[in-house]
């Protein structure tokens, strides 16, 4: 792969609008994996949880924000279409399949949550709790497991087009890191949950996330010894994705003594940190590809030769650089607005 050339590093910060652009995108679908990552890992638990009254209380602490933190997704979205169509084009042709699955998946997630209390009948709200959990664990998985296909590469042509089978995304690297993803997103939700609950739900997930830590550890060291492994044959930028991984390393063994020592703020904060440096760990790992070519080295798409025009993304940079703050700053007041401990009176779902 290609290195940053250190004599370009002025055009980097200055001129080089696809690689700035390429940053905004990134952070874009960092927040989307930060903010709807609890929220989906906290569904996820949803299906551990037996009495009633916990999984009305776990929609409760959710509802006010669930929707809210899927506009990054949808941002991110067309932000990548904006600036960089190739990639957006192949991509959805490439994971047709998976990526119509997260759809579906996002979808039924909302109306579960949506539906269950419209009637009172107890198998009613036990189907929608049932299904609001199913849809909760397969968005993570799915997201894992398309991420991992991207950091491996695809078979593409001379067109940038597909030449693959949608079964081979699932591949036994790709379900590894879905399911690292599955379980990070777990402890990331059930660190919001503990956050914002007392009493008996707060007895029930501290004892569940206690029993999944072990889990999580064994996924992954087994991803990171695998990534290293592909890495160190392919990859020439080994150092730097070597130091970033054991900063991400340190972290989650802060995330881990946080969880024993219920120190649930300093672990949710630690969750954030690792969710950001992941995002820039598969910037490093890629620069300047985004969807690198099993088939040929020239056959992948990069920053280059997938990007809009340089007035395009002058253009883009300019309103993003005051529609991203004004989103954010826009979150940050409504996660004030609801902050503290949620219980069975408050008024939700």
């Amino acid at each position: 792969m290609n290195t940053i050339d250190i004599n370009s590093l002025p055009t980097f910060l200055g001129q080089d609008y696809p690689t700035l652009w390429l940053f905004a995108t990134t952070l874009l679908f960092a927040l989307y994996g930060i903010l709807d990552g609890f929220d989906l890992g906290a569904g996820a638990w949803h299906l551990f949880l037996k009495k009633g009254d916990h999984r009305e209380l776990a929609i409760k602490v959710i509802g006010p924000v669930w929707d809210g933190n899927e506009v990054f997704l949808v941002i991110g979205g067309g932000a990548l279409f904006a600036g960089f169509r190739e990639v957006y084009a192949t991509l959805f042709s490439a994971m047709y399949i998976p990526l119509i699955l997260f759809l579906m998946f996002l979808i039924f997630r909302a109306v579960s949550i949506e539906f269950r209390n419209k009637e009172e009948m107890l198998w009613w709200r036990k189907s929608w709790d049932v299904g609001y959990g199913v849809a909760s664990t397969a968005l993570p998985l799915l997201l894992g497991v398309v991420l991992a296909n991207i950091l491996q590469g695809m078979p593409l042509d001379q067109y940038f087009e597909f030449t693959g089978s949608w079964l081979g995304f699932l591949n036994p690297y790709a379900l590894l890191i879905g399911l690292t993803t599955l379980s990070f997103s777990m402890i990331h939700g059930a660190s919001y949950l503990l956050l914002k609950t007392e009493g008996n739900l707060y007895k029930r997930v501290f004892f569940l996330v206690k029993k999944i830590l072990p889990i999580f550890i064994i996924l992954y060291v087994a991803s990171l010894i695998w990534s290293i492994t592909k890495i160190s044959e392919e990859f020439d930028r080994l150092a730097s994705v070597s130091i970033l991984l054991t900063v991400i390393t340190l972290i989650l063994g802060l995330i881990i003594y946080s969880v024993y020592k219920e120190r649930f703020r300093m672990a949710f904060l630690s969750n954030v940190l690792v969710m950001l440096l992941t995002g820039v760990l598969a910037v490093v790992m890629l620069f300047p590809v985004i969807i690198p070519s099993t088939t040929d080295p020239l056959n992948s798409l990069t920053i280059y030769n997938s990007c809009s025009s340089q007035k395009t993304l002058k253009i883009m940079l300019t309103v993003s650089t005051v529609g991203i703050p004004l989103i954010i700053g826009y979150v940050i007041f409504a996660y004030r607005v609801f902050w503290g401990k949620v219980t069975k009176e408050d008024v939700g779902y």
